[in-house]
């Protein structure tokens, strides 16, 4: 197994999809902090890279990346990243691969960009447009997430999972909403069993109203951390996820047997929240139990970074 260098900005977000691409490509990993030492600095790398300068005066690293042996691929997610990927890259004289189109940055210095297609990334022979966020594709954790969940609840009947996340600057999600969607979901799979879990960002009269409902099992967020998202994913003949939640609807649309629908929460508006769900139906993937296809997205991946080492 070969080995990735990951640069993180320390946003979970990012990393786990950096993480996603490193698993996705068969590699073990390891991660190195990266920080921009100011807003200047951030701006003044934008500038550099126009002109194909690399500095390592940008950015702190939280260790020696020269100390580190057996590296294959430098792999980063975000603003915060990409500038430092292409130093270290160049540095250890490895292929760089990033994840989320580097909009600002020389595209055609990276060996591989991996661009979710409602960022319209710009065609080029490096960059592979993918139709959601990358998700780690982990095995055991999705077992030891089933096993657990099997602990707390017994399925009796073929399930209906609901996964309700909250507001944010493209989307509003009031308890009224709520209810005419709950309302919906119970009246459409009659005879089915439920399951619902709220999150860190659901409001506190959306989570009341979801209380209300008779669901079979029920997560609460405001109240138990317990994480049933792994099981939801493996064990739910359909999953209602609201529609700004792309982390969620990323990985319902590439994991498991599901049938994906949306809870379409967002405010009007060409923004990238309606285009990740735009797109995601586009391809098939809300409204039936397609799944998004790593292996063929990991294998174009390869192929690029093989151009630029003996890997």
């Amino acid at each position: 197994m070969g080995k990735a260098l990951i640069l993180t900005d320390g946003k979970a977000g990012h990393e786990n999809q950096s993480k996603a691409l490193a698993v996705a490509l068969g590699f073990d990993y390891v991660l190195v902090g990266v920080q921009f030492k100011s807003k200047f600095a951030k701006a003044l790398s934008y500038l550099s890279d126009f002109f194909s300068i690399r500095s390592k005066a940008f950015f702190r690293l939280s260790e020696n990346v020269l100390s580190l042996s057996g590296i294959d691929v430098v792999i980063g997610t975000g603003s915060g990243t990409f500038y430092a990927v292409k130093v270290v890259s160049e540095i250890i004289a490895k292929p760089s691969a990033v994840v989320l189109y580097p909009r600002g940055y020389r595209t055609a210095s990276f060996s591989c960009v991996l661009a979710p297609v409602f960022d319209r990334p710009k065609k080029a022979p490096n960059v592979i447009e993918i139709p959601a966020n990358l998700v780690v594709n982990d095995e055991s954790f999705y077992k030891a997430g089933v096993e657990n969940f099997l602990l707390r609840h017994t399925p009796k009947k073929d399930s209906v999972a609901v996964v309700v996340g909250g507001p944010n600057k493209c989307s509003q999600m009031s308890a009224e909403w709520m209810r005419r969607m709950l309302e919906k979901v119970f009246e459409e799979n009659k005879g089915k069993e439920f399951w619902v879990t709220t999150s860190r960002r659901t409001p506190d009269d959306v989570e009341r109203v979801v209380e209300s409902f008779p669901f079979d099992y029920k997560l609460i967020y405001s109240r138990e951390k317990f994480n049933p998202i792994p099981a939801f994913v493996h064990l739910a003949k359909k999953m209602y996820v609201t529609a700004e939640s792309t982390g969620m609807l990323s990985e319902s649309c590439t994991f498991g047997s599901a049938e994906v629908e949306v809870l379409d929460n967002l405010l009007a508006g060409n923004h990238k929240f309606r285009r990740f769900v735009d797109m995601l139906k586009e391809g098939g993937y809300v409204g039936s139990s397609r799944k998004i296809d790593l292996t063929e997205i990991s294998a174009r991946a390869k192929k690029l970074l093989a151009k630029n080492t003996k890997m």
